[in-house]
């Protein structure tokens, strides 16, 4: 009777064993199946944006943007002065055209903080 008891007992273990190894399998091949009610696939956007370089030297922020995609970015030089009576500069937006580089400058009376460039694609 023990022996019977056992047996029944390592089938089960090794039957809970089996399905959890294949009820991954079983799920991936379901979903690439379409089976169910699968979400479609949202299309990836297409790249834009311009590329821009910075260097601060100085009291003085130059910023070089690129542009290689085919939509226009806007974009925007925003300056961080490192002393408290020093005023924040946020330069006027500035259109990258396709295949175009633009200069953005500026700068505070002492240290520069931080700076960064913002972008607006349209």
């Amino acid at each position: 009777m023990r022996s019977t008891r056992r047996r029944t007992w390592a089938l089960l273990a090794a039957a809970a064993v089996v399905a959890g190894l294949l009820a991954p399998v079983a799920v991936s091949a379901a979903n690439r199946a379409g089976g169910g009610g699968a979400a479609p696939l949202v299309p990836e956007p297409e790249p834009s944006g311009a590329e821009c370089r910075m260097s601060v030297e100085g009291s003085r922020v130059l910023a070089y943007c690129h542009n290689p995609y085919p939509s226009t970015d806007l974009v925007q030089l925003h300056t961080e002065c490192t002393r408290w009576w020093d005023v924040d500069a946020d330069g006027g937006a500035v259109a990258v055209q396709p295949g175009q580089t633009v200069k953005l400058e500026d700068r505070c009376w002492k240290e520069v903080g931080s700076a960064w460039v913002s972008h607006s694609v349209s």
